[in-house]
C-alpha cells in the first residue's frame, strides 16, 4: 500500500525541478475513473518520476499490476527509488525503454492504457495501445489539447509536428468504431476512450 505522504514528497519535488507530472486536476478525475473499474493491469506510457504510476497503484484490483515505461534513463532511476522507498515492486514494473518499441514486443491484454510521452508520437501509441486492449478497456491519453493549440488555429513551426498529430488523434479516436470516446477540458485535455 502506498504512503500518502510519501506521494505527496514526490509530487511537491517533481513541481519544484518541473517534471511533468500529471496535474492535480487530471490526476483527481482519471482516479475516479479507476476507482469505478477496479483495473487489474495498467500500461503507462511515459513514467517520469513515477508519480501517476504509485497514484494509480491504489486503484489497483487484488492482485494488479502496472507496467510503466520511460526513455528517460535519470527518470527511470529515480522513478525505481521512489517505488521501492513505497515497497511498490512487486506492483509497479519500470521498463527502460522506447515506449512504442516496447508496446510492439508486448502479446498481453491490459484493462487501460494510459498514454502521456511524446505527443508527437500519440498514433502509434494509439496503435499499439488498440491491439494491447479488449473489449471493456479503456485508454486514457493526457495532455490532448497541448495548452489550448490544438482545437486553436495554432502553426507556429516549433510545435507544429505535435499539435498535427494531436489533431490527428482526436480524430481517429472519435472516428474509429471500435471506441467510443470522450474529450474532456480538464487540465491540459483528457482523452478517455472505452474499448467496444
Amino acid at each position: 500500500m502506498v504512503d500518502n505522504n510519501k506521494i505527496e514528497v514526490i509530487r511537491l519535488k517533481a513541481r519544484e525541478n518541473y517534471v511533468p507530472i500529471l496535474q492535480d486536476v487530471s490526476l483527481e478525475f482519471i482516479e475516479k475513473i479507476l476507482e469505478e473499474r477496479k483495473p487489474k493491469t495498467i500500461l503507462e506510457v511515459g513514467t517520469a518520476v513515477g508519480y501517476s504510476a504509485l497514484c494509480f497503484s491504489r486503484h489497483l484490483s487484488e492482485g494488479g499490476k502496472i507496467i510503466t515505461i520511460e526513455l528517460n534513463e535519470e527518470m527511470v532511476k529515480i522513478a525505481r527509488e521512489n517505488i521501492k522507498d513505497n515497497a511498490m515492486e512487486n506492483v509497479i514494473e519500470v521498463v527502460h525503454s522506447d515506449a512504442y518499441e516496447y508496446m510492439k514486443t508486448l502479446d498481453e491484454k491490459f484493462d487501460v492504457v494510459f498514454i502521456d510521452a511524446a505527443k508527437g508520437q500519440y498514433m502509434k501509441y494509439l496503435d499499439e495501445a488498440m491491439r494491447l486492449t479488449k473489449s471493456g478497456s479503456i485508454i486514457i491519453a493526457d495532455n490532448v489539447l497541448f495548452k489550448g493549440r490544438v482545437l486553436g488555429e495554432y502553426n507556429e513551426h516549433k510545435h507544429r509536428t505535435a499539435v498535427n498529430r494531436l489533431r490527428e488523434y482526436l480524430k481517429r479516436i472519435e472516428e474509429d468504431e471500435r471506441l467510443d470516446s470522450a474529450l474532456y477540458d480538464i487540465g491540459d485535455g483528457i482523452a478517455v476512450s472505452y474499448v467496444k
